[in-house]
């Protein structure tokens, strides 16, 4: 019974591995699947100029002075930038 159990979990482990190196594959010769979810190349990055901190400008904190926006990954270090 066991040994069944482990020879059944042995062939799963096998095939899941042989359809991941497929699937890699596949898309290294640039097959995309049409109706799955379409996946961003590369997201574009902002530093805080505070931290250093990379963050998204969509989920960044922004703050607008003398016609330039800069970026903050949190309110404190928008906080501390603008005291300077």
């Amino acid at each position: 019974m066991v040994l069944r159990l482990l020879q059944i979990l042995l062939i799963l482990a096998v095939v899941r591995a042989v359809w991941r190196l497929v699937r890699g594959v596949l898309e290294g010769v640039g097959y995309q699947r049409v109706d799955g979810p379409r996946q961003q190349a590369g997201l574009q990055l902002v530093r805080d100029p505070n931290c250093g901190t990379f963050v998204s400008p969509a989920r960044a904190l922004a703050s607008r002075t003398a016609g330039e926006t800069r970026y903050f990954c949190s309110d404190k270090c928008r906080r501390e930038w603008e005291s300077r």
